[in-house]
């Protein structure tokens, strides 16, 4: 499947960067299941993880069309949803759509270069994966919350939004051909998903049906594994600690007319919840059988997309 369809349609063409990631996976399948004709960019290397190659082969098996070269394609929209020690490989991708008509410090210096090229885009804030947020885990959504104990950072009362990857990707795609989100920053504010650690740490007790002991590990822990300098894993501690103890996902307004908010965008689309996410967990750790029989009284994280215009459009995810 490396060439087009006779019967693709000749507009919606979208390119997914990083559909292999764990992100990206859910983007590509929401636009497939949009109908878009969807291609997957996929470096041409040997030493790729089998993992990485499953995924490609599922999302070919589902429709995408598999291309090494961006140019081969009248592509309308790119979507990126690489990160770590990727985020800068989006220089080449931005001169190559051009062409074709700390961690935020890197993603700031692709989205001016983004801005500088004129070219249209839309930057998608997903903020945090529903699931535990591991400090030490790049792919966190793929790792059962604790079940022994619990690492809290700081008091545990800073919140965060939680956001189903399934939800990421239906709400980028759907903010594709929005005119709304053009050259705009799409913020992921779902309130029913707002949540801090004590709170996530007390709803997966409940779940369980048992409570767990729980340690701190202060914000001085966290900038000391991020000044080890190890990629990814030094970008993940240091994201953490800018999430649970600064705060980030909620010490500013949206009050730029380049920001819009998804729920306000969509108000009748509906989030998955944390709990909902939590219980697709518990389904790994206890099958269909109900976790729970009473109770438990507990103590006490830029996706950047292009719009269908004339020009390639760009897009960016952030997702912590």
């Amino acid at each position: 499947m490396n060439g087009s369809s006779p019967n693709e349609p000749e507009t919606g063409r979208t390119l997914v960067i990083g559909s292999s990631g764990f992100i990206g996976r859910f983007i590509t399948e929401a636009c497939l299941e949009s109908g878009q004709p969807t291609y997957v960019l996929v470096r041409s290397s040997s030493n790729s993880p089998s993992t990485k190659a499953t995924t490609i082969k599922f999302l070919q098996d589902k429709g995408a069309i598999i291309t090494y070269v961006l140019r081969e394609y009248a592509i309308e929209i790119v979507i990126s949803a690489v990160g770590g020690e990727s985020i800068l490989d989006q220089f080449t991708l931005v001169e190559a759509i051009k062409n074709v008509h700390t961690v935020k410090d890197r993603k700031r210096k692709v989205r001016r270069e983004i801005e500088k090229c004129g070219i249209p885009y839309s930057y998608i804030c997903c903020n945090s994966i529903a699931s535990w947020p591991y400090h030490d885990n790049t792919h966190p959504a793929d790792v059962l919350p604790p079940l022994d104990r619990f690492q809290i950072y700081g008091d545990g009362t800073v919140k965060a939004y939680f956001v189903a990857g399934s939800d990421i990707g239906k709400f980028t795609v759907m903010s594709i051909n929005d005119d709304r989100t053009l050259n705009k920053t799409v913020h992921f504010q779902p309130p029913s998903n707002l949540l801090n650690m004590n709170e996530m740490a007390s709803l997966w007790e409940t779940k369980i049906g048992r409570m767990l002991p729980r340690v701190t590990i202060a914000g001085e822990d966290l900038l000391q594994r991020a000044q080890e300098m190890r990629i990814p894993q030094s970008v993940v501690a240091l994201i953490t600690h800018d999430i649970f103890i600064n705060g980030c996902q909620i010490n500013f307004s949206l009050d730029k007319p380049t920001d819009v908010e998804v729920c306000s965008l969509y108000p009748d689309a509906t989030f998955h919840t944390t709990a909902e996410c939590f219980d697709e967990f518990t389904k790994k750790i206890f099958g269909n059988a109900k976790a729970v029989s009473k109770p438990v009284t507990a103590s006490n994280n830029d996706i950047f997309v292009t719009a269908g215009k004339p020009e390639a459009l760009a897009i960016t995810a952030i997702c912590t």
